[in-house]
């Protein structure tokens, strides 16, 4: 019942936006049927509860639940500390840095290790990357 309510009275306000707008001869904002202060004061949320219809107490009602909902929930996310992000990066630049010295002169940075050279540059690269799983 309350739905068929509502689906006319927003069907009856169509008609009335359709039928202002095209007579858009200079009309002021009383003829919608609607002080232009009380819209103003329903979006700024100020508007006495009593002089609003059923429908806009619902909408604000539930404009008031979701906006708290969305607080909650950026307060408990959770982030890492500062030093996390340039952590992993340093970590990922360091050992590509490392495996691609390795294979332009063929033994630096450390000479005695040889080939491991890569293992390291590319164990750099993992753990790095895998810093990136954790990052919120």
């Amino acid at each position: 019942m309350a739905d068929e309510e509502l689906h006319e009275t927003d069907e009856q306000s169509v008609d009335n936006v359709s039928d202002a707008t095209a007579s858009n001869d200079g009309a002021s904002d009383d003829d919608y049927g609607i002080p232009m202060d009380e819209v103003e004061a329903v979006l700024n949320a100020t508007a006495d509860k009593s002089s609003m219809t059923p429908q806009m107490q619902r909408m604000m009602k539930r404009q008031a639940e979701n906006t708290k909902r969305v607080e909650e929930s950026i307060k408990s996310t959770k982030s890492n500390p500062r030093w996390f992000v340039p952590l992993f990066c340093a970590l990922m630049i360091i050992g590509l840095v490392w495996a691609v010295v390795y294979y332009l002169t063929g033994k630096y940075p450390i000479p005695a290790i040889g080939m491991w050279n890569l293992a390291v540059g590319g164990a750099l690269i993992m753990i790095g990357f895998l810093m990136t799983m954790g990052w919120h």
